[in-house]
């Protein structure tokens, strides 16, 4: 199955074919258009000519930083990113040998696969319980428990997050929901 996210051919294979470049998708969906963050490990594979993950720990920081910067830059942060990025490679490294994939593949329950997610650098509760949504919806990971673990993000036929983007349609729809989102917050008086 290919990813759609991106919304760019190139990109969305990326995605489809790497699971650290699934995963560094996911770290840079924050503060920037979903579509561009998750277009921002294609960038990075051309440039850098890997998303080996042992390799891009292991890269000068000054050096990958310049990889993440180069216009169009992967994110609108892309000094911070760069080093996001190397510590999620890092923890790659050292949790699962390098293997991303067994970041999902070895949980044995939706519980266990929210913890791992959330114990990502740059990961926190929210961000994990979409991940998951993602695994499960769009790659048929799906631990026992999944759907709790992932909480509201795992119910199908809403437009919550990334983990419902399956085309420009339903990125649209995403869109929408975020902005009715951010208008109703705004619209709470301060406490």
């Amino acid at each position: 199955m290919t990813l759609q996210i991106a919304q760019d051919v190139a990109a969305d294979e990326v995605l489809s074919t790497s699971a650290f470049a699934l995963v560094t998708g996911m770290l840079l969906d924050q503060q920037y258009p979903m579509e561009r963050a998750f277009a921002g490990p294609a960038k990075i594979l051309d440039r850098f000519d890997t998303l080996d993950p042992a390799i891009i720990a292991g890269a000068p920081p000054e050096e990958f930083a310049e990889v993440c910067s180069t216009p169009p830059a992967v994110h609108r942060f892309p000094g911070a990113m760069a080093g996001r990025i190397q510590a999620l490679a890092a923890h790659i490294v050292d949790r699962y040998d390098g293997d991303t994939t067994a970041l999902w593949s070895t949980a044995k329950s939706g519980e266990e696969l929210l913890s791992r997610v959330m114990a990502l650098p740059g990961f926190g509760r929210q961000k994990a319980q979409i991940f998951v949504a993602l695994l499960g919806k769009q790659l048929d990971v799906r631990p026992p428990g999944w759907e709790q673990a992932a909480g509201v993000y795992s119910e199908e036929g809403c437009y919550r997050s990334v983990a419902d983007v399956r085309d420009a349609s339903s990125l649209e729809k995403v869109r929408s929901f975020k902005k009715e989102q951010k208008a109703a917050a705004r619209a709470q008086p301060a406490g």
